[in-house]
C-alpha cells in the first residue's frame, strides 16, 4: 500500500471511528486516593505504636525501625489483596530515563503443597533485581550482578490498575552492593536531606528554636501531544523516536494560535475525565488541562506537593496518559521536541521551599525583620541557580536535543512560588 493510500484509509478510519462514551463523573471525595496506601490507611490498619513510628520516619526523614518492617508490610498485603493484587512490584527509577519494576508474587508454597499469601517486612524492605544491565544493558560479567532496591518509606505505595490486574506498586531506591546510587532518586533523597540539614542551621542562625523539617515542594506542568494511532502508525520515526525525523512543514502550525486556550474538542475531553479519574484513586492532584499552542497539544498540571512525592506522581502522570491514550485510540507523545518549527512537548516545575512551622521561605516578609529570611533565602536560590546552572541544564543523551535536526534547545524554567 502507498503512502497516500494509507493517509486515505487512515482517514476513513478516524472519521467513521465511534466516540468513547463519557463516564459518569464519580465523586472525588469517594475515589480520592482509593487506591493509595497512604497515613490514614497505615493508621486504620496498624497498631498505634507502629503507625507512631513510621509517621514520624515519613515526615521528618529519621531512619526507618527495622522492628515495624513486619506488621506494615503484613498490613499493606491486606490491603493490596483485598482490592485484588496477587502482585507486588518494587519501582525504580534507573539511569536510563524510563521507570523500571520488578513483579513478584504474594504466593509462598507450604511443605505439604499448599500456598499461603506472604508478604515479610524483610522482603518490603529491601529487593534484588539485576543490577548490572544497567543503564546500557551490554554484556557482562554475571557475577557482577548486584543491584538493590530499598524502601523509599517517604513515598507511599499504591495500585496500579490495568486490564490485566491489579499490582501493588512500591517506590524504592535503586542502590550497587557499596552503596552507589544507580538511579535518579537516591541523588534526589540526599539532595532533600542536604538542603533540611543547612537550612535548619540557617533558621536557626535567625533566631527561630522550633525548626521542622524543611522540604522542597514541586508541581510539573506536563505537555503532551495526542495523534489519532491511525496517523501515527504511519509514521515510523513518531513510533520508534517518539518523534519526527523527516518531512515537512503543515500547511497550518500555530501562527494564528487559535488552538492556545481553546475549547477542548469532545474526543479529548473525554480522554482527559479518563485520565484525571485514575490520577485521583492515585492520590495524585491533577489540578489543571487546557489545550497548549500547538495543534493537537494538551497540558496537564498536577497542585504542588513534597518534591519527592511529586517526582513520583510526575513519573506516574506520563504513565497513565500513554496508558490511557491506547485505550482512546491515540498516541500520546512525551518528546521535548516532537515536531520542528512548533511549540515543545515538554514541562515545567513550579518549586518552592518551606517546612511547617516557618512556612514558605520564599514568601517576603511585613517587617524588615522577617524580610530578611526571605533575603537571605531568595539569596542563597539565586547563588545556587547561578554557580550551578550547567549541572542543572545537563540532558541525559537520550533528552539532548541539536539544532541540526532541526530542533531547538529549550533551557530549564525554575519558577519560583513566591
Amino acid at each position: 500500500m502507498s503512502g497516500n493510500e494509507a493517509r486515505v484509509q487512515a482517514v476513513h478510519q478516524i472519521t467513521n471511528r465511534e466516540l468513547m462514551p463519557p463516564k459518569a463523573p464519580e465523586r472525588l471525595e469517594k475515589i480520592w486516593a482509593e487506591n493509595v496506601f497512604n497515613l490514614s490507611k497505615m493508621q486504620a490498619s496498624l497498631p498505634k505504636s507502629v503507625f507512631k513510628s513510621i509517621k514520624k520516619t515519613i515526615t521528618t526523614g529519621e531512619k526507618l525501625d527495622p522492628s515495624i518492617a513486619d506488621a506494615v508490610a503484613t498490613a499493606m498485603r491486606d490491603w493490596a489483596t483485598a482490592k485484588g493484587a496477587l502482585y507486588y512490584a518494587h519501582v525504580f527509577y534507573p539511569m536510563t530515563n524510563l521507570t523500571a519494576e520488578k513483579h513478584d508474587g504474594f504466593i509462598s508454597v507450604q511443605g505439604d503443597g499448599s500456598v499461603i499469601s506472604e508478604f515479610s517486612g524483610k522482603v518490603l524492605v529491601q529487593g534484588e533485581p539485576d543490577g548490572s544491565s544497567f543503564p546500557n544493558g551490554g554484556i557482562r560479567d554475571t557475577f557482577e550482578a548486584r543491584g538493590y532496591t530499598g524502601w523509599d518509606v517517604t513515598s507511599p505505595a499504591y495500585i496500579m490498575e490495568t486490564d490485566n490486574g491489579s499490582t501493588l506498586c512500591i517506590p524504592t531506591v535503586f542502590v550497587s552492593w557499596t552503596g552507589e546510587a544507580l538511579d535518579k532518586k537516591v541523588p534526589l533523597l540526599r539532595s532533600i536531606a542536604a538542603m533540611d540539614k543547612t537550612a535548619n542551621k540557617v533558621l536557626k542562625l535567625l533566631g527561630h528554636k522550633d525548626v521542622a523539617h524543611v522540604n522542597s515542594s514541586c508541581g510539573a506542568e506536563q505537555e503532551y501531544f495526542l495523534i489519532d494511532a491511525n496517523f501515527a502508525s504511519q509514521r515510523p520515526d513518531l513510533m520508534l523516536a517518539g518523534r519526527t525525523l523527516f518531512g515537512k512543514a503543515p500547511a497550518k502550525g500555530q501562527e494564528f494560535d487559535d488552538h492556545y486556550f481553546g475549547a477542548i474538542p469532545e474526543r479529548v475531553q473525554v480522554f482527559m475525565q479518563d485520565v484525571e479519574e485514575t490520577l485521583y484513586k492515585l492520590g495524585i492532584p491533577a489540578k489543571t488541562r487546557h489545550n497548549e499552542v500547538a495543534p493537537g497539544q494538551f497540558e496537564i498540571a498536577p497542585y504542588f506537593e513534597a518534591a519527592n512525592v511529586a517526582s513520583d506522581h510526575q513519573q506516574m502522570i506520563m504513565t497513565v496518559l500513554r496508558h490511557t491514550a491506547k485505550k482512546h485510540g491515540f498516541a500520546c507523545l512525551l518528546h521535548e521536541k516532537p515536531f520542528a518549527g512548533i511549540n515543545g512537548s515538554g514541562k515545567h516545575v513550579n518549586w518552592s521551599v518551606g517546612n511547617g512551622t516557618q512556612g514558605n521561605l520564599l514568601d517576603p516578609g511585613d517587617s524588615p525583620h522577617e524580610n530578611a529570611q526571605f533575603l537571605v533565602f531568595c539569596g542563597a536560590v539565586i547563588r545556587g541557580v547561578h554557580k550551578y546552572g550547567p549541572l542543572m541544564r545537563a540532558r541525559s543523551q537520550r533528552q539532548a536535543m541539536t539544532t541540526d535536526s532541526g530542533l531547538t534547545k529549550r533551557p530549564l524554567r525554575l519558577c519560583l512560588c513566591i
